[in-house]
């Protein structure tokens, strides 16, 4: 019998893709005479390749956190890895701008700052979620045991919580990887939030729109999910229980469960 729901956070609830977008358009399109696209393109691959070369990219791969949270985040959280995060990422920031602009040809230091501060301001700014995500909360509260699991830096996903209200409030439970110590797809986090449920695996079920997380997480412990397949994507190795187009389909497989 169905007793929990557990939710992916970010591109399944919060349009994470959107707002990150939106932050690089209108940071981007804020300098004049440039093509702001290029400079999109450029500053993402000069944000990948810095984060990749930090001490910390273990971490943040096992706590699952991504480059581009990396350019908004602040990581004031406890544990040396975040503490180490919090130096560095003011410089990651700065030069992730910087050489951006210089696959330009535009070498301007206050200018990089100017929108590396930017970037922060208008993704803060943007906290988009899809337009059933409150419906399909509301139609499960009341029935089942909700509980949102989620990969991240505990300051960053407790801040789009906050920007964000709404959801916390409709969850009995949230688990943040980076208060566990470790990340979906690790059995030993889905085994957690469902002890923090008293639930079985048998009893719950996992939403998710990532295959490499949430789907493979999930089935490491046997536990039922559903993948929100947003872009179409071809299933090779991981296989999801149920898959579904967008949030507003999982309702009559909850439902039939």
């Amino acid at each position: 019998m169905l007793k929990t729901i557990c939710f992916d956070l970010d591109d399944t609830l919060l349009w994470d893709k959107k707002s990150i977008q939106t932050a690089f358009d209108r940071t981007c399109e804020s300098v004049a005479n440039i093509d702001a696209s290029a400079l999109e393109e450029a500053v993402r691959s000069a944000a990948r390749k810095l984060y990749q070369s930090y001490p910390t990219y273990e971490h943040t791969q096992m706590i699952g956190i991504n480059p581009f949270e990396g350019l908004w985040g602040t990581f004031d959280d406890p544990g040396e890895a975040f503490q180490q995060m919090k130096t560095t990422i003011p410089n990651y920031q700065f030069n992730a701008w910087k050489q951006g602009l210089l696959a330009l040809n535009i070498d301007d230091d206050a200018l990089a700052k100017t929108l590396s501060e930017r970037f922060i301001v208008e993704r803060m700014k943007h906290p988009f979620t899809y337009e059933e995500t409150f419906d399909v909360l509301d139609e499960l509260r009341d029935d089942y045991t909700l509980l949102l699991l989620t990969n991240g830096a505990p300051s960053l996903q407790r801040l789009k919580l906050d920007i964000t209200k709404e959801i916390a409030q409709r969850f009995n439970h949230v688990v943040i990887s980076g208060e566990f110590g470790r990340g979906k797809p690790d059995p030993a986090i889905f085994e957690y939030a469902l002890s923090l449920a008293d639930t079985d695996k048998s009893d719950a079920i996992m939403i998710g729109d990532n295959l490499n997380t949430d789907i493979l997480g999930s089935n490491r412990i046997g536990m039922k999910n559903i993948w929100i397949n947003h872009h179409n994507q071809t299933v090779k190795d991981i296989q999801p229980t149920y898959e579904v187009k967008r949030l507003k389909e999982v309702l009559p497989i909850i439902k039939r469960l």
